[in-house]
């Protein structure tokens, strides 16, 4: 994988200064960067959204349409404990120790995913190479969905606002399998090894992880509930579908919005700023107001701040966003944000239709 380079031109400056003002600001009121018994609270709500409602199809005998509820709960419950609980663990940010953010990350695997997978994905490609075509997984076209604009442009793309949100629901069910490929992918391309993990010992892990969760999650209502087995099978899908359209809806809104940039490397592979001007370039927040929706999602409405300061914890963002935002203004930098969640949902439809019909954009090819 080619290397990119972040110049450090274009008013590098800003990255001291933001750093110095954030910090200035947790020395001055005596704070840890992390989570505390915050995140605590936090942890015991989410999981409890998650886990009693499956604890309670096996005491009780139940209406399918409760059983379906109850999967609708599950799947919030699940989509707030990967936003909330495991992605500031994966950070480093839930704990200053260390073993209880392995513990806390771990959480991943209660929602079949992997974490070897997520670290590579999210902390490595994701958050290093923002909205960077060819790097950034997160904006990879995937054949009937196009988020790049360097993306090849097919007929059906015009379409992609209309039918985009259902495969949004599918991406924790596609994770299930998908794992695998891209666990492969890892492989080939070295980003594995030099992640210092072992390739065999990996595909162990993920070997792993799946069987125990698909036994957990579907084997044992199969075996204990006394719903039908078709009925377990399908609030199993509503879970899932539940989860996937959640996270994936709160992922977009902060990168695929309109004011989001999407550079590309030069012919030597450098990227014309310093990598923190970067990520406030290719960066939205959103609905920084609301408290109720921050608390539920993790603070991944505060993305500028977290893509900043990724070891801070989530609770303290709406705190230090002012600071960011503040600094990035004096020295003319801008700080995308929308108002409200219903803006960063309409602008991300206008970037998909944008998208959609939007010719690519040429992109030099590095020189080795």
């Amino acid at each position: 994988m080619k290397t990119i380079r972040f110049t450090g031109t274009g008013k590098p400056q800003f990255a001291a200064a933001v750093r110095k003002n954030v910090n200035a600001y947790f020395r001055e009121k005596n704070f840890s960067t992390k989570g505390g018994w915050r995140m605590t609270l936090k942890t015991l709500a989410m999981l409890g959204l998650y886990v009693v409602p499956f604890v309670f199809v096996f005491l009780f005998t139940m209406n399918p349409w409760v059983f379906l509820l109850l999967s609708v709960v599950m799947g919030a419950g699940m989509a707030g404990t990967g936003m909330a609980v495991m992605h500031d663990a994966a950070h480093g940010s839930y704990s200053r120790k260390d073993w209880m953010n392995k513990i806390f990350s771990g959480t991943i695997y209660l929602l079949g995913g992997n974490l070897f997978n997520w670290k590579i994905q999210h902390n490595v490609l994701h958050h290093t190479f923002t909205n960077i075509e060819g790097y950034d997984e997160d904006i990879r076209s995937r054949v009937v969905i196009r988020m790049s604009k360097h993306a090849p442009l097919n007929k059906f793309h015009r379409f992609q606002h209309l039918y985009v949100f259902f495969l949004y629901s599918l991406m924790t069910l596609m994770r299930l399998g998908g794992d695998f490929f891209q666990l492969h992918e890892y492989n080939r391309k070295g980003l594995t090894k030099a992640n210092k993990a072992h390739p065999v010992r990996e595909y162990v892990k993920l070997v792993v992880g799946k069987v125990m969760y698909l036994l957990v999650a579907l084997g044992l209502p199969l075996l204990l509930v006394s719903q039908s087995w078709w009925m377990i099978l399908l609030a199993f899908v509503v879970m899932h579908l539940t989860a996937g359209m959640i996270m994936s809806v709160v992922f977009q809104l902060a990168h695929v919005v309109e004011g989001a940039e999407q550079p590309v490397p030069d012919g030597q592979g450098s990227i014309a700023n310093d990598w923190m001007i970067h990520e406030l370039m290719t960066t939205a927040n959103f609905s920084r107001r609301n408290r109720l929706l921050s608390w539920y999602i993790g603070g991944l409405n505060f993305q500028i701040e977290h893509h900043l300061f990724p070891g801070i914890s989530h609770v303290h963002y709406h705190r230090i966003a002012p600071i960011v935002e503040r600094t990035a203004r004096e020295f003319g930098l801008p700080y995308n944000q929308k108002p409200t969640f219903f803006h960063a949902f309409i602008s991300h439809v206008r970037m998909l239709k944008e998208l959609g019909r939007l010719q690519p954009v040429p992109v030099r090819v590095m020189k080795k």
